[in-house]
């Protein structure tokens, strides 16, 4: 048998529990929005990304 390393125990993170600040949540959705502008080349896919977090922070 061929003798190998011990193996270490991996402990997962703890998770956060509750929900993510509003202004959190658009900082992170803005750079995407900005890449979709760049990318597509069109306000259509930027609103949409805008909508869509507007949507998700329950607006």
């Amino acid at each position: 048998m061929a003798h190998t390393a011990p193996r270490t125990l991996l402990r997962p993170r703890p998770r956060r529990t509750g929900r993510r600040h509003p202004l959190v949540a658009t900082v992170m959705a803005l750079p995407l929005a900005a890449l979709l502008l760049l990318v597509f080349d069109g306000w259509d896919t930027v609103a949409t990304q805008a909508s869509s977090v507007g949507v998700m922070l329950g607006r």
